[in-house]
């Protein structure tokens, strides 16, 4: 179960942080390069071939993709209500990421000389959707909606099949979001297919989307060929306590992100140990009665810990040191605290924004950077789907008076090239 530290230990979590991210990749990325080869030299058959492999589906070549029908059919299997939820949700996100919008701008600051930025849209995305044990409908509105506000003409999303076909709820909320085709592909295969096109599946032009190792794998192995969003690590939550915080609140959220997979980390880092001791406490109880009782299990004693700190200030020193991707404030004043804050992916604060809103409902996406990659990475965001472009229009005259210095720095890198193209305008 959950340990609790002091924070001479801090060093302790952090070296145990790190062991999430080395596991042993070596097999994985020999065997993603196989099915990568194979994909791109096989096209629609190796996806059938690895859907029977893999996912234990027979598939034919005019399956892969799914039918109207199909869309129609999986709103008869989900709850009438969740189709409602998802719709809300759905308002919540667009409305969140319009915000985030920006535009092209031109400034003529000089005579003769406009410059500028010119932003367009990605013209084709990819978004994966595993379908697991938890299959993720949330996932779905997270990666397209921004993609779908940035104006993204495209989005084609790939999922894995079970034998009575993808999943219902997956495809209800690929519909909604105005997803334009959806595949029943997964794993590294379905990677490949995306970026390197077969006779039935586009290639794209940017991958997004999560999945297990295989998927991060093929995604970082196919960067170059297209772009992608992030290699995505293990789940993780940061809660940060004073003395006011409700120990069956924090104990609830970090099991929330616990229960992930067993490389999930939850830590509670708290000025109290009255609280640290009431966590624990709560965590026991409720691990209990939870359905994914042997991953939490596993979670909490491997990469999970309290620490207990004397100050605030040492408190949110760690936060900056780990950069996680979910950080609550349960502390008496959220808003003093969070201007401390360098590195984190969302931030939850006080005692009722818990981190499960954010994942599902409020708006901000749920995309974010783990493993510590916040100290230079941002959540999934409209910006993700869009290109910018320099703009240079200079008049003869405004070239004229600054083709001098032009030509000294081409000169000064030896690109005499680079000075003639100057000069001849000149002579």
């Amino acid at each position: 179960m959950i340990r609790i530290l002091k924070k001479e230990s801090m060093d302790e979590l952090l070296r145990m942080l790190e062991k999430r991210n080395q596991t042993e990749v070596g097999d994985v990325l020999k065997r993603v390069a196989e099915i990568i080869s194979y994909v791109k030299k096989n096209g629609d058959q190796a996806l059938i071939e690895y859907t029977k492999k893999f996912d234990h589906v027979e598939m034919k070549a005019e399956m892969l993709r799914v039918s109207k029908e199909e869309i129609q059919e999986a709103y008869h299997k989900v709850d009438k209500e969740f189709v409602e939820v998802i719709r809300r949700a759905k308002a919540n996100i667009e409305n969140f990421h319009e915000k985030q919008k920006e535009k092209s701008w031109f400034t003529t600051e000089s005579e003769g000389i406009l410059l500028g930025q010119m932003l367009t849209p990605i013209e084709c995305v990819g978004v994966y959707v595993p379908a697991g044990t938890a299959p993720l409908p949330s996932s779905v509105l997270m990666n397209v909606i921004p993609a779908k506000v940035a104006g993204v003409k495209r989005i084609v999303m790939a999922t894995p099949p079970k034998e009575d076909g993808a999943n219902p709820a997956i495809l209800v909320a690929a519909n909604e979001a105005g997803v334009d085709e959806i595949y029943k592909v997964g794993g590294a295969q379905a990677v490949a297919a995306l970026a390197y096109g077969t006779e039935t599946v586009p290639k794209v032009d940017k991958i997004v989307g999560p999945g297990n190792i295989y998927v991060a794998m093929a995604k970082k192995m196919v960067y170059g060929a297209c772009d992608i969003d992030m290699i995505a690590g293990p789940s993780e939550i940061m809660v940060i306590a004073d003395k006011t915080a409700n120990a069956k609140f924090v104990a609830a959220d970090l099991l929330s992100q616990a229960e992930h997979d067993t490389l999930a980390s939850a830590i509670l880092v708290t000025t109290s140990e009255e609280i640290a001791k009431a966590v624990q406490r709560e965590i026991i109880r409720q691990v209990s009665y939870l359905s994914r009782r042997e991953i939490l299990e596993k979670s909490l004693a491997n990469y999970s810990a309290i620490v207990i700190v004397d100050t605030l200030e040492e408190a949110m020193e760690s936060v900056n040191l780990i950069a996680p991707e979910h950080l609550e404030l349960c502390v008496e004043d959220p808003f003093g605290v969070m201007g401390m804050v360098k590195h984190a992916g969302a931030i939850f604060l006080g005692n009722y924004a818990s981190e499960p809103l954010g994942d599902y409902f409020a708006g901000p996406n749920h995309v974010l950077p783990t493993s510590g990659t916040a100290r230079f990475f941002s959540p999934l965001n409209v910006s993700d789907f869009v290109k910018k472009s320099s703009v240079i229009s200079y008049s003869k005259k405004a070239l004229e008076s600054v083709k001098d210095d032009v030509i000294r720095f081409a000169e000064e890198e030896g690109l005499s090239a680079h000075a003639n193209a100057i000069r001849v305008r000149f002579e």
